[in-house]
């Protein structure tokens, strides 16, 4: 399922790391490849990376964002899976 909506990320919803895109970790994070769009995504730091990969363990994003993401970083990191949503690097779990 893509991202519904370009201007909204729900952290109340399951989300995931789309199942077309492949993660390369690198020293600063990872790229981030879908092989549908052809588009590269950079994740620039590791503790993003290990957000995204936990994503899919968790009922919800919320969920996942207090596992992994200190109270005062909660906003950047929010912003972050919105922008990796509209790029179609996550979608939404059924």
């Amino acid at each position: 399922m893509p991202f519904a909506d370009a201007d909204t990320f729900d952290p109340r919803v399951a989300w995931q790391l789309n199942g077309q895109v492949s993660l390369r970790e690198e020293t600063f994070g990872a790229l981030a490849y879908h092989h549908g769009t052809r588009r590269l995504v950079f994740l620039k730091s590791p503790e993003l990376v290990a957000l995204v990969r936990s994503l899919s363990d968790f009922d919800c994003a919320n969920d996942a964002l207090a596992a992994h993401v200190a109270v005062g970083e909660y906003d950047r990191y929010v912003a972050a899976l919105a922008t990796l949503g509209r790029s179609e690097i996550l979608c939404a779990r059924q």
